[in-house]
């Protein structure tokens, strides 16, 4: 819930502000109840569908829609209510409405009340004296056990109690009637309570009700004087002999607490004042704060805060801080004098100080249970203490007041549990918004808000404390409307930049939002923001919902205005590199770098030389943010330096340089790239391996450079000894270091790599290739794909050999999919970096001799289907296989077009267009996005594409990009027409064949229905029917021993002799000779 809709007494509870309100803000917001004549029709229609169950039920759950739409504005129900309810009581009060037909009216009423709410509802019921006597009838004739008919008993006591209110004695009801037995009738006093003492101890919403009914009807003056004690002694003695530990007694302290509240906060306090020490002591005697249940935990904190108000008098405290008044008149006129308000103030509380309190010594007792009730383990409970400590506080002199504002901080020790922050945050927002609060204490306040704001405990793998930061920044928007921006002005800078922090680097959206919205609230109402607005547009609260946003471009814009700038990267420094989240590490890290151009010098002489200690430190969490922290720096530093043409040194002076080189020696000396930790230690040193590298750190020649080799070669070979969550990310860091470490440290002045060097390290790799791990194939074959130019020269065919034998499906590694996928993203990459020359030589580019080569291997990964228990792993390779295909062609499009002949691009379309008419969305998605990059890619085009005018009609370029693949229904009526294109039938057919004879109902329904409308189109030309007929036994040859193939095919072939699809033949009596054993199966 946004803060800004907390402008009540409170109540909402603490756990709807975590509901996202994006659905209203979509456009569900409803202007007028315009269901109105439905609603008329259905509730006239009642007595015509009451008899019937099946229509009884329709009309109910069409009620309940239409009343459902209104549950977030229900104040556009109010002017229909009383229709409503009259239309629905005129049923009740018909004496020829059947007990069935009565129920349906009363279950009306009560979805009407559960969407308005009862207390609104209320007033409604006609409470004439003639309606006494038939509710308290149709009330003695309830069963309270019957499940069915709850709705009808908890309406019945909310409608009584409101007809109890009627001003005249109820003894002039009783006259000298005798009931049917002929005894004396008894008094309707005695029966209504009778009545509701039988509903207080049910366990179905009626027990609610009887609550209401009590407190409206015991508060009566002659019920009071005759009937008040004798309720009272029934209800303490109730709780005395129940146990909150079975659930009989559960249900009967609920309803005696729920009582006694009701009774307490409607009744006269001079009425109640005699009794409330006598149920203080009961309720102390039940030890309620011992009890598992929430709700009664929460009932007893609201019976001791009405408890509490009864012993004080309602008054209100003039020693109150109040900031303006309620009417705007008064508020202009007082504008300009400020001093003359300092004055009524100060001589306001000389009076306070002056008047007498009476506060007994109950209220002790009271105030403590309150305080306790803040750290209770619920929020519901710990919600309904903080607001009873402002409402008793309110009535306190000045000086009780402050002991109770003391007492409230101290739940802010970080010895106490997150849920006593929680409840004195709650609390501290109470006492503000009701000027409780004086300003003389917000200097002790605010520094327990700031660190409120930040709060976050580590709890085994997770950690709590989003509630009071949540909470926190709820004090800091009651703290906006409550206080002159004179009163606050010393602590804007600090609440401005710990909203800031809040709402930007928060790790839980709703804490975010709470506190961008907190913080409109402080520039709307105080105006003294730094800022304030320019700062609002980019950090609103929408902008503030995407996380990864919020870290890398909202910070960057806020941290230019100076006064937001240090704070910021303080606080990343000191709370989130050391986050028990990964990812808020992660995103902390790119946050600094993207802040070092915002403060240079802050960076490289303060920040830096205080992270170089925590990258060796203890705590591995410390450890991994403070690395990530030195990398991302680092190189942000470089590119200034850079921009100023000036050198990394200008920043980082001799020992930044020697701390950064000495961190994976020390590292390494300590074992810690060993176990769990060494999962996050590996990747954080290879992105500072690769950081460094980039930021041309001047460590050439230097030992440390055969370490990170080391670090680099031994992280590639202890894949198969990672955790499967972390291992892509160790790889891809490793590889990226090695390409950033070889570019930089390998290189001469000529542009040319030691020769012993490369012998090393290309024959070390390509060894590695032909190892029996899977990972270890894996790493090595993308370190080869991340070589530099100078690297590969003279090894190019050498390296390519190697990659080729890896994507070689053999009968020991069949199921090494992983390795042949990134085998063929290596082929690609390699060709990419060494370039293309159509007569150059084969060992340094791609050229006419290796060209078709390089071909084959990637067109022999589209083929692969392997399966395993992880399902159609050879789909990896099949992507990998389409994306190299891709760059491979487009590269040699650019540079050498002549490579390309007309075979290899025929090749290439049709498995691609093969691939798109397949059965897995995201195979078939990825295949149908590369063939229309090929065919529409025009710098320059393609050569060689076959039917290239036909396909640019069937796939026009303005759709490209609109076409969704994935989408069974878009994809199949689009490539289906290639059938009629000589080209691609054959392989488009086969595609067809497993989407059709498929198990995947959409996929199985569009493919179908496709293939059928091609086949209807082409039923009367015979050339195109043979044509079709000669692929599909082609298809059928080819496959026959592959069960992958022809099982699918036998049931398409089953669907379309179903569908007539062969009929022509059956009815012209002649085919073919080729088409012959097809007809033959077909005529059978």
């Amino acid at each position: 819930m946004a803060l800004s809709e907390r402008d009540g007494d409170g109540s909402e509870q603490e756990e709807s502000k975590s509901l996202e309100p994006d659905v209203i803000a979509r456009g569900n917001i409803l202007e007028s109840f315009t269901e109105s004549q439905e609603v008329r029709g259905l509730i006239g229609n009642l007595r015509a569908v009451f008899g019937d169950l099946v229509t009884r039920e329709m009309t109910t759950e069409k009620f309940i829609v239409i009343m459902d739409k209104y549950q977030e504005q229900p104040h556009l129900l109010d002017q229909h209510l009383e229709w409503m309810m009259n239309s629905l009581l005129d049923i009740v009060r018909d004496s020829e409405s059947p007990p069935l037909l009565v129920h349906l009216a009363f279950k009306f009423l009560y979805i009407i009340t559960k969407v308005r709410g009862y207390k609104l509802f209320l007033p409604l019921f006609p409470h004439e004296v003639g309606d006494l006597q038939p509710v308290l009838d149709m009330l003695g004739d309830q069963n309270p056990k019957d499940c069915e008919t709850w709705e009808t008993r908890y309406m019945l006591l909310l409608w009584l109690s409101m007809i109890c209110l009627i001003p005249f004695d109820l003894a002039r009801f009783d006259g000298n009637i005798l009931s049917e037995e002929g005894q004396a009738r008894m008094p309707t006093m005695d029966r209504i309570l009778k009545i509701a003492k039988c509903y207080l101890v049910v366990s179905d919403k009626a027990r609610d009700a009887a609550a209401v009914l009590v407190s409206k009807f015991i508060a009566r003056p002659d019920v009071r004087q005759k009937r008040m004690a004798d309720f009272l002694d029934w209800t303490l003695s109730m709780l005395s002999k129940s146990s909150f530990q079975t659930m009989e007694g559960t249900v009967v302290v609920n309803g005696m607490l729920q009582a006694l509240a009701q009774l307490f906060k409607h009744g006269k306090r001079e009425d109640c004042l005699p009794y409330a020490a006598t149920v203080l002591e009961c309720l102390d005697n039940c030890k309620l704060s011992e009890s598992n249940q929430m709700v009664l935990r929460k009932l007893g904190m609201k019976l001791v805060q009405r408890l509490g108000l009864t012993f004080v008098k309602p008054k209100v405290a003039k020693w109150r801080y109040q900031r303006g008044c309620r009417s705007l008149a008064a508020n202009l006129q007082a504008q300009g004098s400020v001093a003359q308000n300092q004055k009524i103030t100060v001589a306001a509380i000389e009076a306070d100080d002056e008047e007498e309190y009476d506060i007994p010594g109950e209220i002790e007792n009271v105030v403590e249970q309150l305080l306790v009730g803040l750290k209770d383990k619920d929020t519901i409970v710990r919600w309904s203490a903080a607001k009873g400590i402002g409402r008793i506080t309110g009535r306190l002199p000045k000086e009780l007041a402050d002991d109770v504002v003391g007492s409230l901080l101290d739940c802010f020790s970080f010895q106490e549990t997150d849920n006593a922050w929680h409840g004195g945050c709650l609390a501290l927002a109470e006492l503000g918004r009701r000027g409780l609060l004086l300003p003389s204490r917000i200097s002790d306040v605010v520094p327990v808000i700031l660190k409120a704001l930040t709060y976050d405990e580590k709890r085994g793998a997770c950690s709590v404390g989003s509630n009071v930061r949540d909470a926190a920044c709820y004090v800091c928007w009651a703290f906006a409307r409550a206080y002159d921006p004179s009163e606050l002005i010393p602590f804007i800078n600090q609440i401005s930049s710990a909203l800031v922090i809040a709402a930007v680097f928060d790790r839980d959206v709703n804490c975010r939002r709470a506190a961008s919205a907190a913080f409109q609230e402080n520039v709307g109402r105080q105006g003294t923001f730094p800022h304030g607005i320019d700062i609002l547009t980019a950090a609103d609260y929408f902008a503030v919902g995407n996380r990864v946003n919020c870290y890398l471009t909202t910070s960057v814009y806020i941290a230019g205005f100076p006064e937001y700038t240090q704070p910021m990267i303080d606080h990343l420094v000191n709370m989130k590199i050391n986050h028990w989240d990964s990812v808020i590490r992660e995103l902390s890290t790119k946050a600094l770098q993207n802040l070092t151009p915002r403060a240079p010098e802050y960076m490289a002489n303060v920040v830096l030389p205080r992270l170089l200690p925590l990258s060796v430190g203890t705590d591995l969490h410390t450890r991994h943010g403070a690395i990530l922290a030195c990398a991302e720096i680092t190189h942000a530093l470089c590119k200034l330096a850079e921009e100023n043409n000036r050198s990394i040194t200008h920043y980082c002076n001799d020992k930044s340089l020697e701390g950064l080189k000495q961190i994976h020696q020390e590292l390494c000396s300590r074992q810690l790239y060993r176990g769990l930790g060494g999962e996050l230690m590996r990747p954080a040193v290879c992105t500072l391996i690769e950081k460094l590298s980039l930021s041309k750190m001047p460590f050439r020649g230097d030992p440390i450079i055969g370490g990170w080799q080391w670090l680099i070669n031994d992280s590639l070979r202890s894949l198969p000894l990672i955790s499967s969550t972390v291992r892509q990310h160790i790889k891809d860091s490793a590889v990226s270091a090695l390409a950033a470490l070889c570019n930089e440290y390998y290189i001469n002045e000529q542009g040319e790599a030691d020769p012993a060097l490369q012998d090393e390290l290309v024959t070390q790799y390509i060894s590695e290739l032909q190892n029996t791990e899977e990972m270890i194939r894996c790493g090595f074959s993308l370190a080869l794909g991340s070589l530099p130019r100078f690297l590969l020269k003279g090894r190019l065919q050498q390296v390519l050999e190697g990659l080729k034998k890896v994507t070689v499906i053999s009968h020991t590694d069949v199921s090494f999919a992983e390795a042949r996928r990134d085998a063929l993203i290596a082929i690609a990459k390699v060709c990419q970096t060494v370039g293309v020359k159509a007569d150059g030589s084969q060992e340094e580019h791609v050229c006419k001799d290796n060209v078709t080569q390089i071909y084959a291997t990637l067109l022999s990964g589209v083929t692969d289907y392997t399966t395993d228990s992880r399902g159609d792993v050879g789909g990896w390779v099949r992507e990998a296989a389409m994306t190299s295909l891709m760059e491979v062609t487009l590269l040699l499009v650019q540079k050498e077009a002549e490579l390309i002949n007309a075979n290899i691009c025929r090749q290439i379309m049709c498995w691609l267009a093969q691939q798109a008419a397949e059965k897995i969305d995201k195979f078939r998605a990825h295949a149908g996005s590369v063939f229309l990059t090929l065919l529409h890619f025009d710098h320059p085009p393609v050569p060689h594409i076959p039917h290239r005018e036909e396909l640019e009609r069937i796939f026009p370029r303005s759709e490209s990009e609109t076409l969704n693949w994935n989408a069974s229904s878009e994809a199949f009526p689009r490539i289906t027409q290639l059938l009629g294109l000589p080209a691609y039938q054959y392989h488009v057919l086969l595609g067809l064949t497993v989407s059709v004879g498929g198990l995947t109902e959409t996929t199985l329904r569009y493919s179908a229905q496709s293939l059928f409308d091609y086949m209807k189109k082409i039923q009367n030309d015979s050339s195109a029917m043979e044509s079709f007929c000669e692929t599909l036994l082609k298809v059928f040859e080819d496959n026959l021993r592959n069960d992958r193939v022809s099982v699918p095919l036998l049931t398409m072939l089953d669907q379309m002799l179903a569908n007539g699809c062969f009929d022509i033949f059956t009815t012209q009596g002649k085919c073919s000779r080729s088409s012959w054993p097809l007809c033959c199966s077909a005529s059978q």
